[in-house]
């Protein structure tokens, strides 16, 4: 469409995330500053935009530059297979680069965790780089564990988590997108 110009459009990134206005969103893992913030902006005042990091540095960098983009966000430090929040807490996680960096076990208790905080009814959606050359390329400078890729990736981690109606959205952009939903009760 003619009539738009590229700066009025999101990124393919949080088009596909789904977040709405008054979600209460996470983003775990928020490396990705300008999408956190996106996402933050979406969920706007009437909702909850939360971001965990592993480290301190890392949250402490996140929480600075979100908020230098004007949008307000909520900034935790803990391990991705502990999250500090109450069940059910959550409409929308986001899990940005996370579930590849980790190693089986860890991966597991992440995608557990990430379930546990959504209320029944939320949707976790997985954001994975793949390069130009699809899952084995990559990331960061050090190669993607082989077994992950093989074994399905995040739809095999989402689906053994118990998370329903998982499916790949699109590969698109050098980006995976992989989305599975908490049944509800």
């Amino acid at each position: 469409m003619p009539w738009f110009r590229k700066s009025q459009m999101d990124p393919l990134a949080v088009t596909m995330s789904g977040v709405k206005l008054g979600d209460r969103m996470l983003v775990v893992g928020g490396g990705d500053a300008p999408l956190t913030a996106a996402l933050a902006g979406k969920a706007g005042l009437t909702g909850r935009a939360c971001v965990v990091e592993a480290s301190d540095e890392a949250t402490a960098r996140i929480a600075a530059e979100v908020e230098r983009q004007g949008m307000l966000i909520e900034s935790f430090t803990a391990p991705w297979t502990m999250l500090p929040f109450d069940p059910g807490a959550f409409d929308v996680v986001i899990i940005r680069n996370v579930l590849r960096e980790l190693d089986d076990t860890a991966r597991m208790r992440a995608a557990v965790e990430v379930y546990r905080v959504l209320r029944p009814g939320g949707r976790a959606v997985v954001i994975e780089d793949t390069g130009r050359s699809g899952l084995g390329s990559l990331w960061r400078g050090e190669p993607v564990d082989p077994r992950y890729v093989r074994s399905g990736g995040a739809t095999h981690v989402l689906e053994a988590a118990g998370f329903r109606g998982v499916r790949t959205l699109a590969e698109r952009e050098g980006q995976l997108f992989v989305e599975g939903v908490k049944a509800a009760t």
